[in-house]
């Protein structure tokens, strides 16, 4: 059976090779990457001068997919891949232009045993930015505190997704909790505690025993439930599980009351000022790097599968689930400006109403978060640019 994305994005309790060149074979890793970019003429955007370092280190968190597309999309055809660590490298290009550094992106998910990404940037300081979900930088703000400075994702792609055959008049969570059904996830999410304490779901119908595979959905016969991404479960079960191979129904959990940024580029809050004028000069250039993965996501997409190959993590990610997870990000506005005409930046209402939610759901498990933590301690808009939106 196939394993589907069984990453976590919140848990409330905390767990705490041969490199290869896309055209061919090297052992050089970084090395390599920086020996390709030494004849390389800087663009319009110089982040060496901006006081960026050499190598700017991103760390996601999961296997390479649409969803990570802006970053991929900076690096060229000289780029390296380190099989055995998960991650690739290589000079970081701006429209096609060399921005003067290299960009190392690292996988996140199994390649980092499944932690969060908050506390891999706080046990390797070689990383410069990592993915992070506003509920996860609540949690964590006490001892690892992160600043987020750019939003890749408008909107969270999880969900709760059902059989409509079985609920033909379901439309939410609530319908589907009123409906009797059992909804799957995996424990400890805080999105489930928000769930249960806004008395959506029912505790005794949330089973926190969801594995990260069809299995159990399949063998319920659509009777239960489910936790998901609506970027790449629906068109998984319609077309790749062959003991399903139909359509589910599905809300996001942005749409139940629960809306996090997840994603988040940060940075360790720390770092922030030391950082901000490399910042001021990197920030547009994942702006940018988003607008032109979006209209034009074939390339990028050729190296994300390449290294689903090559990684080899059994996560099965292909051609249909790639092109899938564009669209739908589009139509569903998962990736969007917002309300305005630029993209990356974050609505602070919208922050104050998930830290409202969570600094109780936090506190009662054990985990509070800093005392007296601000939205202007979880992000800052003062890196985006104005001008640079989705057409």
């Amino acid at each position: 059976m196939r394993i589907t994305r069984s990453r976590s994005l919140m848990a409330a309790g905390l767990l705490a090779s041969t490199a290869l060149v896309l055209t061919g074979c090297s052992a050089g890793g970084t090395d390599t990457a920086t020996d390709a970019a030494k004849d390389l003429k800087i663009g319009s955007v110089d982040l060496a001068a901006a006081g960026c370092p050499a190598t700017i280190t991103i760390q996601t968190d999961w296997n390479p997919e649409a969803e990570h597309g802006h970053l991929y999309s900076m690096f060229g055809d000289d780029a390296v891949v380190d099989a055995g660590n998960k991650s690739v490298s290589g000079p970081l290009y701006s429209k096609g232009e060399y921005t003067g550094v290299n960009l190392e992106v690292r996988s996140g998910g199994p390649a980092i045993g499944f932690q969060t990404v908050t506390s891999q940037m706080y046990t390797d300081d070689s990383i410069t930015l990592g993915y992070a979900n506003t509920d996860e930088a609540i949690q964590l703000s006490a001892d690892m505190p992160t600043t987020a400075v750019f939003a890749p994702l408008e909107i969270n792609p999880q969900m709760i997704m059902w059989d409509p055959k079985t609920y033909p008049d379901v439309k939410t969570i609530a319908d589907l909790a009123k409906a009797g059904a059992i909804i799957k996830y995996f424990g400890g999410a805080a999105y489930m505690e928000y769930l249960k304490g806004a008395g959506i779901v029912p505790e005794a119908q949330a089973d926190g025993g969801y594995d990260g595979t069809p299995a159990n959905f399949v063998t319920a016969q659509g009777k239960d439930a489910q936790q998901g991404f609506a970027s790449a479960e629906p068109y998984i079960y319609e077309n790749e599980v062959d003991a399903w191979k139909k359509p589910v129904a599905y809300q996001l959990i942005h749409d139940a009351g629960y809306p996090i940024y997840a994603a988040a580029v940060s940075v360790r809050s720390a770092d922030l000022e030391k950082l901000s004028p490399c910042l001021t000069k990197l920030v547009p250039v994942l702006q940018q790097a988003e607008v032109d993965y979006f209209a034009d996501p074939a390339a990028t997409n050729k190296l994300i599968l390449d290294l689903v190959d090559q990684f080899d993590t059994g996560w099965v990610y292909d051609e249909g689930v790639a092109d899938y997870s564009v669209d739908t990000m589009k139509k569903l506005g998962l990736v969007s400006n917002g309300d305005n005409a630029y993209i990356g930046d974050f609505d602070e209402a919208r922050v104050q109403k998930v830290l409202d939610i969570d600094t109780p759901i936090f506190t009662k498990l054990g985990t509070p978060p800093a005392e007296g933590l601000k939205t202007s301690d979880l992000f800052t808009n003062e890196f985006i640019d104005q001008t640079i939106g989705l057409k």
